[in-house]
């Protein structure tokens, strides 16, 4: 039989060379020694850093003003809660620490509580990351900071002894480094999908967790749009169903607001595939209200928006503000520097889409009065582990199970072999993370504690409890 003789096809941009030169793993490997892993037990705050209250002062620039008291009073409510709102703080504090130069689409605020369940087109219910209105191509590593400082602050809030938190915290980083190199074995197809929800827990041995998962997924099931516009508004005079004040949580806007969020809906719909425009067809816009959201985006403008169908059934659409990622002043420093966004609303939904392995079908972006927003859909089934109210046993399995989340959230943008190449096979980088989370909780944790002394002697307004 003759040979067949090769086709000189070459290279095409966009794609891997037929031949590499360099093993991605080996590069990984070769960042050590410019970068050691223990390097990244050290937290020393920069000498510029502000003083937590200027901190939070600042990042309420350009906020509803009446409702920033509303922020500050989630903050004040514990030292988790502080770090949840102060993701700025910390990537002005991780900007002179040590980063191995590898980028990838970053969450930006991978605090523990930012992970959650989510319900697919099918109704299905996917965990993964949530919240991405920090995102940027920035420094893997601070994500996984973020991650396990979270844990050290969410274990202590719940009473658990030193021990059990920075185990958590090292668990969490242990399942990251052990996720990525699992995902650097794969062929590059079954790494993309790998992991899937069903595996997730005996992937990170987290079956002390199955019980609180099975009762937040049985609450997310519930956490419907229907459910949400039954509690949420009233049939009206005129037949029609209405948002109800429900403050200072939920408030109806004027005519002229609720019109100029309505009218955006229609740019909204051409950052969508094609495939959904029929189904948003079959719904009439009915009523708009103002609604406030989590600790970090309290004061962001964030609207949720009625549409009914033929049987008048509802969808909830959130159209939330998407204010410029928090991160950005702190990255070109370190070589990664962006182009400027067109639109604030699409890197958070391009950022989104690029980490999670389901997202939802509705998600979009669109402008109101000039202002960027992203536009997804609300109640989709969300649900949530609250870290700091976990059993103490579950703290580590809480770990893993994130850690893992996270390596997969990444390997999505960062060649896994890369980071599986750094990241290694023995545990030097988790106890180092580990000793800076312990570190920067303890930084966290004295914030906070000037935080509540402010409030306290009014030096900064807040409104506590709601």
């Amino acid at each position: 039989m003759a040979a067949i003789a090769g086709q000189r096809i070459p290279d095409v941009a966009g794609f891997a060379p037929r031949v590499a030169a360099d093993s991605p793993k080996e590069a990984g490997k070769a960042l050590r020694a410019r970068l050691p892993r223990t390097a990244h037990a050290a937290f020393t705050a920069p000498a510029d850093r502000p003083d937590a209250v200027r901190a939070v002062e600042e990042s309420n620039a350009g906020r509803v003003t009446g409702l920033t008291p509303i922020r500050v009073g989630r903050m004040a409510a514990n030292p988790f809660a502080f770090l949840r709102g102060a993701a700025g703080l910390m990537a002005h504090d991780l900007s002179g620490g040590p980063v191995t130069g590898v980028g990838a689409q970053i969450c930006g605020d991978a605090h523990a509580a930012n992970f959650g369940l989510y319900g697919d087109a099918r109704g299905r219910l996917v965990i993964d990351l949530n919240d991405f209105d920090e995102t940027v191509f920035g420094p893997w590593e601070w994500d996984v900071k973020r991650l396990a400082a979270s844990l050290v602050l969410a274990g202590r809030v719940a009473g658990a002894d030193e021990d059990t938190c920075r185990a958590a915290a090292l668990d969490s980083v242990g399942a990251y480094r052990r996720t990525m190199r699992l995902l650097a074995k794969l062929p590059a197809l079954d790494a993309w999908n790998a992991i899937a929800d069903e595996e997730l827990v005996s992937h990170t041995d987290a079956r002390d967790l199955l019980g609180t998962l099975e009762r937040v997924s049985e609450k997310a099931r519930n956490n419907t749009s229907a459910r949400f516009a039954a509690k949420s508004t009233r049939i009206g005079p005129d037949g029609g169903r209405r948002f109800v004040d429900a403050l200072p949580v939920l408030r109806r806007v004027g005519d002229g607001e609720a019109a100029a969020v309505a009218a955006s809906l229609g740019p909204y719909l051409q950052t969508l595939q094609g495939d959904r425009l029929p189904l948003l067809a079959r719904y009439a816009i009915q009523d708009v209200a103002f609604r406030v959201v989590g600790t970090g985006s309290v004061g962001t403008r964030s609207y949720v928006v009625l549409l009914l169908d033929h049987r008048g059934e509802p969808l909830v659409l959130q159209v939330k503000e998407a204010r410029p990622s928090v991160l950005l002043p702190h990255l070109p420093g370190l070589g990664f520097v962006s182009e400027p966004e067109e639109h604030e609303g699409r890197r958070v939904v391009a950022g989104q889409k690029r980490m999670q392995v389901v997202s939802d079908i509705m998600l979009g972006w669109t402008t109101v009065e000039g202002r960027p927003f992203q536009v997804r859909q609300f109640r989709n089934r969300k649900g949530s582990v609250d870290p700091a109210a976990l059993a103490v046993d579950q703290m580590d399995d809480y770990g893993r199970m994130t850690g893992a989340l996270l390596a997969r959230a990444h390997a999505h943008s960062v060649d896994p072999r890369l980071l599986a190449g750094y990241c290694g096979k023995n545990d030097e980088l988790d106890v180092a993370m580990a000793a800076f989370a312990v570190a920067y909780a303890d930084r966290t944790e004295a914030d906070h504690a000037d935080l509540v002394a402010a409030v306290r002697t009014g030096r900064i307004a807040a409104e506590m409890g709601v």
